[in-house]
């Protein structure tokens, strides 16, 4: 599948198209689970991701540790990039977005359904599940963290 046909299907909108970032906001906080939303969101980084780091680790180890070691490399290219910007390092996106990963797999792991809900109550539980995993992350980051005690 070309990058644009992965865009359209995921967006429902062409490569770039008027109106892709409603559609992938509408789409990725409207989902039925933590793993949909991710389907929905970024579309173009997800296909990166899917082709260059899930598929190469799917075909030699289960799908959870794929799930996983894709979060962790989206995470750390994230934290690269705030490294470089911010002139000092950075590690929050990292054991952020490993978070967001158990939360997927948890999500599968009970076959979470929320596409009976409306819109907004998804949206508020998505929206619940990136904030609830970021905050986790602030906190151990300033328990465990540098200058943090251990």
């Amino acid at each position: 599948m070309t990058l644009r046909e992965y865009v359209r299907r995921r967006s429902g909108t062409p490569l770039g198209g008027a109106g892709s970032l409603r559609a992938m906001l509408t789409r990725s906080f409207g989902a039925r689970s933590f793993a949909d939303f991710w389907r929905h969101w970024n579309p173009v980084w997800g296909y990166g991701l899917g082709r260059f780091v899930y598929a190469p680790v799917r075909r030699r180890a289960p799908a959870a540790v794929a799930v996983l070691a894709t979060f962790i490399v989206s995470g750390a290219v994230h934290d690269a990039a705030a490294t470089i910007v911010r002139r000092s390092f950075t590690l929050v996106a990292t054991p952020w977005f490993l978070l967001l990963a158990i939360g997927v797999l948890l999500a599968r792991a009970t076959n979470m359904d929320l596409s009976r809900r409306p819109w907004g109550v998804r949206a508020a539980v998505n929206a619940g599940y990136l904030a609830g995993c970021l905050a986790a992350t602030v906190y151990a980051t300033t328990i465990f963290g540098p200058g943090g005690s251990t």
